[in-house]
């Protein structure tokens, strides 16, 4: 092979083959950064340099409709007071709208904006629905524009928040479309969670849990311990040491610890995928009766079932999992669940991990083994073992 020195050594050209060969590596580089008082007027967070603008002069701003009804109006005073030209789009979002017209939508209102793809980002706030759909766009339009986002939800804080994924469901499948887009900033100020419903904050606890099973044996005892005061008081200040800080800071550190070296996906077997194996496929099959986080937690009570008739926990540890669920007010049963169902959603997901299951279920309390080997009848038998706890449980109220 003659390599042509007056190129790149990322470039070679084969004599034999009449063909070129082109490798680039392209750096990414991204900041989460916890931010309190975001629009507070003294803070530039928002719009600093580091946000990826040559000065502060116009933003293009979407906004999640509900977080506009509660805060909108100190957000429109944050902007006039930087003097900022803005121009605020207001868009309804949740699951039922996770689609590409919602993206058409933001992008002709960002070619009327007449929008200057290097030097002025786009800001998404909202939850995880919106900042997927924004990133999304923001990825593909003019091929690449900077993102700042602010998530307003305890999902968006610790999961849609902390990634590189973008996405929007087509075709009856979750995230079916999308790609993967690093912002330049995140934003991360819990003062919105004081207005987040109650579900909703349960909802993000969903992900927490995910994380503490599989990889946080002491974030598991926080949620044990502080899980339902945390739901109560949505996460703001506490005076007896601040619980909720030290979730937020484990949680979102393992899930950039986990991400970090493999963001694009290049190894299939990860650990963050636990309770997404048929989750995904329930979530869409129950809309809109399940959120993301609660159908997560189903997925995870179904896996941790498998992993204790497989001897990877004990019976204290799955009934420790269970009563934590409960205690974070999520679901561990939904009458969807049967063994059609869920051989379907591996199925597809055997499909999404190039050929093999690659199926994480929980060793203990805070570690994980992934597995290639669940049979349907090994599924059937879960359900039932979980139908059956879930009515015990019932009885008891």
């Amino acid at each position: 092979m003659l390599v042509f020195d007056n190129y790149p050594s990322g470039l070679t050209y084969s004599q034999s083959s009449k063909s070129w060969r082109v490798r680039a590596v392209k750096p990414v580089e991204y900041e989460v950064r916890f931010c309190d008082g975001v629009f507070d007027p003294a803070s530039t967070a928002l719009i600093e340099r580091t946000a990826g603008a040559a000065d502060g002069g116009r933003r293009f701003v979407v906004i999640d409709a509900e977080v506009d009804r509660l805060h909108g109006q100190r957000i429109r005073r944050y902007f006039e007071h930087h003097g900022v030209d803005y121009f605020l789009q207001v868009v309804r979002a949740d699951e039922t709208l996770k689609e590409f017209e919602t993206a058409s939508d933001i992008v002709v209102a960002l070619d009327s904006f007449g929008l200057d793809r290097r030097r002025e980002p786009i800001i998404v706030i909202g939850g995880g629905v919106l900042m997927d759909i924004v990133c999304l766009v923001a990825n593909l339009y003019r091929r690449g524009t900077p993102v700042v986002r602010v998530p307003t939800t305890l999902i968006g804080l610790v999961d849609a928040g902390v990634g590189v994924k973008t996405g929007v469901n087509f075709n009856g499948h979750k995230n079916r479309l999308g790609t993967y887009f690093a912002p330049v900033l995140t934003l991360l100020d819990r003062s919105f969670l004081s207005t987040v419903e109650r579900r909703h904050i349960a909802n993000g606890m969903g992900e927490i849990l995910k994380m503490a099973l599989i990889k946080d044996a002491r974030l598991f005892e926080l949620l044990e311990q502080h899980g339902p005061s945390l739901i109560e008081r949505r996460f703001q200040d506490d005076a007896a040491g601040d619980p909720a800080g030290e979730v937020l800071r484990r949680a979102i550190h393992g899930m950039l610890e986990e991400l970090q070296p493999n963001l694009w996906e290049a190894e299939l077997e990860r650990i963050v995928d636990y309770g997404h194996t048929f989750s995904p496929t329930l979530e869409m099959r129950a809309l809109p009766a399940l959120l993301h986080g609660e159908a997560v937690t189903v997925d995870m009570a179904l896996t941790t079932l498998l992993a204790w008739r497989r001897g990877l926990l004990d019976l204290e540890q799955r009934d420790r999992v269970l009563a934590v669920m409960r205690s974070l007010e999520l679901p561990a049963w939904n009458e969807l669940l049967d063994a059609d169902l869920l051989d379907a959603a591996l199925q597809d997901t055997v499909r999404h991990r190039d050929g093999q299951q690659r199926l994480p279920l929980p060793v203990g309390i805070g570690d994980a083994v992934f597995v290639n080997d669940v049979t349907r009848e090994e599924l059937a038998v879960a359900v039932e073992d979980l139908r059956v706890l879930d009515s015990r449980e019932l009885s008891r109220v």
